[in-house]
């Protein structure tokens, strides 16, 4: 459906930039069809709905009464009789993606649900967003799968679904929009920094410091594509990070990161800039042995701590929002994963045994 002026949340990772996503003085057609010789006089919401999977008639009225729904080049409404030999064509502002999102019966950790909202668990391992060299198996594919039989559900519509991202190596939670209206609301709250995120990271070295806030513009790294770093204030996003430590480990540091503000990479990125790399963060060269002795049972025991969690150390482990239609304040709380878990009685064990020797 055509609407004036959507401002969707687009982020790679953990970006709350709000930006205009279409281009509304071009329509792109997604579906063409040639009425048969034979056919009846048959009002044109009656006839797609029986040709459209996953569309409810309310819909082609709405994307009838927007402009979106032509016979022969011309905009219909939704009362319009369909004609032997008609050339019907279905309209969106949004190009036809390449790749359409197929639904796939993949297994959700759906923490909350009601009919405007999901809030689930990703696992470590789960890309959120069908991209370059993962177009399935994501958790966008596995939604389109959950929400199959809701029929204004559309997985291909950037009006509702995500919200925001994380990355394929991060677990948490994550909030998804299943109506236009509540993404539109949302994306305003995270555009506000209204929503309360919180995270647990586990990183290379002792942190000074018991608490604190890194602020740095955060840009594309010039040296290397894949990676982000701070930039000079003239350069890059704003980004705030609020740290605090919760364990120390001795060579590594449990820390909890609180988001003002999202980019892409943020905690990774500001983490390493004070000189902590998340542990086994391989993009940021957290899966070197950043920190500790040279004894051969040293290294071992590293290598054992990096097969033990093998991605970086980094869980969403708190999300906070108003709820967008009952204007409720919704908190929600995910568990440690069993990797991370499982990397912090390691370091703990480790840093026991070293005490007691």
């Amino acid at each position: 459906m055509l609407q004036d002026k959507i401002e969707e949340l687009d982020n790679d990772d953990l970006q709350d930039d709000i930006e205009d996503v279409n281009d509304e003085s071009r329509l792109y057609e997604h579906f063409r069809i040639v009425v048969d010789k034979g056919q009846e006089l048959l009002r044109i919401d009656k006839f797609l709905l029986d040709r459209l999977s996953n569309i409810s008639r309310n819909r082609i009225q709405k994307a009838s009464e927007a402009g979106c729904i032509m016979v022969a080049g011309r905009p219909v409404k939704s009362n319009y009789r369909v004609k032997p030999l008609d050339v019907i064509s279905v309209m969106m502002n949004r190009p036809r993606y390449e790749n359409e999102i197929i639904p796939e019966d993949i297994p959700l950790n759906i923490v909350y649900e009601d009919a405007y909202v999901m809030v689930v668990n990703k696992p470590a391992g789960l890309v959120v967003h069908p991209g370059h060299g993962n177009y399935q198996g994501t958790l966008v594919n596995a939604l389109a799968w959950h929400m199959k039989d809701i029929p204004d559900y559309d997985a291909n519509d950037p009006h509702v679904g995500l919200v925001h991202r994380i990355d394929k190596d991060t677990s948490g939670l994550l909030v998804i929009a299943k109506t236009p209206e509540a993404k539109t609301n949302l994306g305003n709250q995270f555009f506000k920094k209204t929503t309360r995120r919180c995270y647990r990271a586990l990183v290379w070295g002792n942190v000074e410091q018991d608490e604190g806030t890194i602020v740095g513009n955060i840009g594309r790294n010039p040296k290397d594509r894949l990676q982000m770093t701070v930039v000079p204030d003239d350069h890059g996003k704003p980004a705030v990070t609020h740290y605090r430590v919760i364990e120390r480990l001795g060579y590594v540091t449990l820390v909890e990161c609180k988001l003002e503000t999202g980019r892409t990479h943020q905690i990774r990125v500001h983490m390493k800039h004070i000189g902590h790399i998340l542990f086994n963060d391989e993009r940021y060269g957290g899966h070197e042995i950043l920190k500790g002795t040279h004894f051969s049972k040293y290294k071992q025991f590293v290598n054992n701590c990096f097969e033990v969690c093998p991605r970086q150390a980094l869980h969403a482990m708190t999300l906070g929002f108003k709820h967008p239609v009952t204007q409720e304040e919704m908190d929600f709380t995910s568990d440690m994963p069993s990797d991370m878990q499982a990397l912090l009685d390691k370091w703990r064990t480790y840093i026991q045994n070293r005490d007691i020797e």
